[in-house]
């Protein structure tokens, strides 16, 4: 990895962004146009994993496209606002961009969503991905040169290696630092507030 370009990728749910109050309310109005009861206190609990998975649990299979499709429709109105940036995701962000690297925001979340809590919040990345999740993260990174992923999440962990790429995991979501570890992360911190001083860091070499 140059020293003085690294690009690095982040995950965007629990990782940059807490995404759970928006997550919930958007679930809720489904709920309510369908009739169909879903555990939103459990769902927000296991973000990460592609959306298609977490409608298995509560429709039957040949529903799941159209509800996708339906809470992706209703999401720009229910989950944007109620989101906040998680403490450091600017900071982490703007500490790649100060290296003279990029920063780049992988996720499985739905582009055009994902890219609105973005712009919302501020937060400047270089480049997004959506819809990718786990392994298939890999492509996207391996495409941009990403030497650093940044993750919640154990799919966060998977990805980063099957890209070759370090992996530094983050305990603000839903896996803790003994599955992270147990994942294969490289790295553990905290939180982001952590992050560029680790950067810094891990670049000085």
């Amino acid at each position: 990895m140059p020293t003085h370009a690294p690009t690095v990728g982040f995950d965007l749910d629990m990782t940059l962004i807490d995404s759970r109050p928006g997550i919930r309310a958007a679930y809720e109005v489904l709920a309510a146009e369908t009739g169909v009861y879903i555990d939103t206190d459990l769902v927000v609990s296991r973000l990460g994993p592609p959306l298609e998975e977490e409608m298995a649990h509560w429709f039957p299979a040949d529903e799941i496209a159209a509800v996708c499709d339906r809470y992706r429709a209703l999401y720009p109105e229910t989950a944007i606002t109620g989101t906040t940036a998680l403490a450091g995701a600017r900071e982490a962000v703007e500490a790649v961009q100060a290296l003279g690297g990029r920063a780049m925001v992988v996720t499985a979340k739905y582009q055009p969503n994902a890219k609105l809590h973005l712009d919302h919040l501020g937060i400047a990345a270089d480049l997004l991905i959506g819809g990718l999740w786990a392994e298939g993260k890999a492509e996207a990174l391996l495409e941009h040169g990403a030497r650093i992923y940044v993750g919640d999440h154990t799919g966060d962990v998977r990805g980063a290696r099957a890209a070759n790429a370090l992996s530094v995991g983050v305990t603000t979501g839903p896996c803790d630092e003994q599955e992270l570890r147990e994942a294969g992360a490289d790295v553990i911190l905290p939180d982001l507030t952590a992050f560029p001083a680790w950067l810094r860091t891990f670049v000085a070499g």
